[in-house]
């Protein structure tokens, strides 16, 4: 969905985990694209063969523009990835690998190599080298595939052991090992609830954000429903130049598409 802001120009990309929920996800396909959406994205494809997504992605003439890399069995320590885990790099190089196999088959140009959680008996100087080792080889795969790797900070409030520090540490890992492949998630919800400052945060990073996803705070719902001015954290992201998609990642508090009156607020 293509939206003209006082800004510029905005792509809009429903998230079919958190979106369209009042219908079994196979349905939601074709939801979003009667809804207007020409882009979905959504974390983990891997409950179904990559083939069947597919041809839900090709029957609605939808782009998938996002998918996450595994993770592991809840209450495992790689739950939420295993990048940040030492001793894990087997289940990560898998992981990723199986990520790249359903990239190519569904014309996905953006995987999110989740970071997980730092173990509590881990040494965090240990964890994160851990880590940015693991991303340099993640982006050396990435790069032969033909396919971006994004890292994203998930706030501390919520998930306290996760491994990244902020949003600032992604960006730096993406600078250290390669920004032509790797790049930043900005993901506007977690950016307002770990630390405010916005647009401020966004502009600095710019350079390296390769995707962005919106959500309000509190409460996660759609845009307008809570306290970030989205008309203009919108608009601004469209004047920096900001061509990636924007994926919708929020619970719409009713219904999913009289929850998409929020798009008419930010038009131009």
């Amino acid at each position: 969905m293509i939206v003209q802001t006082s800004g510029g120009q905005l792509r809009l990309a429903a998230n079919l985990k958190w979106m369209f929920t009042e219908l079994p996800f196979d349905a939601r396909f074709d939801a979003a694209a009667a809804a207007g959406f020409t882009g979905v994205e959504f974390a983990s494809p891997y409950g179904l063969p990559a083939a069947r997504v597919r041809d839900l992605l090709n029957n609605a003439g939808l782009t998938q523009v996002l998918i996450n890399t595994p993770g592991g069995a809840a209450g495992s320590a790689t739950v939420m990835g295993a990048a940040y885990v030492p001793g894990a790099q087997d289940v990560f190089r898998e992981g990723v690998e199986r990520a790249l196999h359903y990239a190519d088959a569904l014309g996905n140009p953006i995987v999110h190599v989740m970071a997980g959680l730092c173990p509590a008996d881990a040494d965090p100087e240990l964890a994160f080298a851990t880590y940015v080792t693991n991303i340099g080889w993640a982006a050396s795969q990435a790069r032969a595939a033909g396919v971006r790797i994004v890292l994203e900070a998930i706030n501390k409030r919520e998930q306290p052991a996760y491994g990244l520090a902020s949003m600032e540490t992604a960006g730096a890992v993406a600078q250290a090992v390669g920004p032509d492949t790797v790049g930043v998630l900005f993901d506007v919800y977690h950016a307002q609830t770990d630390r405010g400052n916005v647009i401020e945060r966004f502009e600095r990073l710019a350079p390296l954000v390769r995707h962005v996803q919106i959500a309000d705070n509190p409460g996660r719902g759609e845009p307008g429903t809570g306290e970030i001015a989205y008309e203009r954290v919108l608009a601004r992201i469209a004047a920096s130049g900001y061509s990636g998609w924007i994926g919708c990642e929020y619970g719409p508090v009713g219904d999913t598409g009289e929850g998409l009156k929020w798009i008419e607020g930010i038009r131009r």
